[in-house]
């Protein structure tokens, strides 16, 4: 049991904020990582150290945002909360808020895997062999996917101008 709350310590936040960027909302997103902690926590007998525990925790954060949104008939919503634009650490350039909600829109219309890829790696923190290991892909095809769904973004802003 001490074990488990020192995985929540350590990856309470990282799971929050991908959760925050999965749904666009705060209080779904506060939701989803109680969800996830609390799977995990009945499951933590089966993990197996194959992966990452951040990996891990991510994969099981994604699955119950999706379970969340098909009970739900939750649309995602395109409106991103201030507390994601103003608490991302993104390598594209943010010049203000409005940017960077500009760049959560284009986010959120892009296509998987290259919207999940983005998020798993900015939000989620994960890096590139985390990535594939959740994709059942090589790093190369992550480090790839990450940077054109990088570059989508960059070129939608361009279009914008």
């Amino acid at each position: 049991m001490r074990d488990f709350e020192r995985i929540y310590k350590d990856y309470f936040e990282d799971i929050h904020r991908y959760t925050l960027a999965l749904s666009g909302n705060a209080h779904i997103a506060e939701e989803i990582t109680a969800d996830t902690f609390f799977k995990a926590l009945k499951k933590i007998d089966s993990f197996d150290g194959n992966c990452d525990i951040r990996t891990w925790l991510c994969q099981i954060a994604k699955n119950t945002y999706y379970d969340y949104c098909r009970k739900r008939k939750h649309v995602i919503n395109e409106e991103i909360p201030e507390t994601i634009a103003s608490d991302c650490v993104i390598d594209v350039a943010f010049e203000d808020k409005e940017t960077a909600l500009q760049i959560h829109r284009i986010l959120h219309t892009m296509a998987e895997p290259y919207k999940e890829a983005f998020t798993l790696r900015v939000f989620g923190e994960l890096n590139f062999a985390q990535i594939a290991d959740l994709f059942g892909k090589t790093e190369s095809w992550a480090r790839v996917t990450f940077h054109r769904a990088k570059a989508k973004i960059v070129d939608s802003m361009k279009e914008d101008l």
